[in-house]
């Protein structure tokens, strides 16, 4: 299946090797710039990079996945799902996920992440380099797990949220929507929706608006 990375940044580089290496369903085709239109004229790994409004002139049977680290890819995955893209996900061979686990359209699980039974994974997340995710975990949608975080069982991590790395979550905490925990945090307790915690124990540094 053919398939197109959203981003042409660093970390998209990153996700396409991962793709190549893994000599999997997926043919590499290119990768969809929407913010600097410059970028176009070059290639990335030896493969064009197209304009946002190209999606449009994609073949029916490509597919995407976006490798735009912040949750504000949001609005840059759902550009393109108007321009009639449609979404897969991505897991890498070496990351482990039972079958009794699932993971949503869009999302990528990366190299040597563990994922433990009866956890759902949500749409459009990225789960890093070497985590660890416990069983009967719930993250929501358009979530970032950044590298070497390790999530105990039972918690609950809301939509847009941002988990740096290092980070550990003790087992059954409720963290909210539009979160972000600081690098190296241990969470020891429920987060609300919409603030920054860092520390450890973590505490509330900032509320969003």
């Amino acid at each position: 299946m053919k398939l197109y990375i959203l981003g042409s940044s660093l970390y998209a580089e990153e996700i396409a090797e991962l793709i190549v290496d893994s000599e999997g369903f997926y043919d590499l085709n290119g990768f969809i710039e929407g913010v600097d239109h410059e970028r176009c004229s070059e290639k990335l790994l030896d493969r064009p990079i197209l304009w946002i409004d190209d999606v449009s002139n994609l073949d029916g049977n490509c597919r995407g996945i976006c490798a735009v680290g912040s949750p504000k890819r949001k609005d840059f995955i759902q550009q393109a799902q108007s321009l009639g893209l449609q979404f897969t996900s991505f897991i890498h061979p070496s990351a482990q996920v039972p079958t009794s686990s699932t993971i949503g359209t869009g999302s990528i699980v990366s190299a040597g992440s563990i994922i433990a039974g009866k956890t759902s994974i949500g749409e459009h997340t990225i789960i890093n380099h070497g985590c660890l995710i416990g069983h009967h975990v719930s993250i929501g949608n358009y979530v970032t797990i950044s590298p070497g975080a390790n999530i105990a069982g039972e918690t609950v991590i809301g939509d847009g949220s941002y988990i740096a790395m290092g980070v550990i979550i003790l087992d059954g905490i409720m963290i909210g929507k539009n979160v972000v925990i600081g690098a190296g945090a241990l969470v020891t307790k429920d987060v609300p929706d919409n603030v920054q915690v860092v520390g450890s124990p973590a505490r509330i540094v900032k509320k969003f608006t």
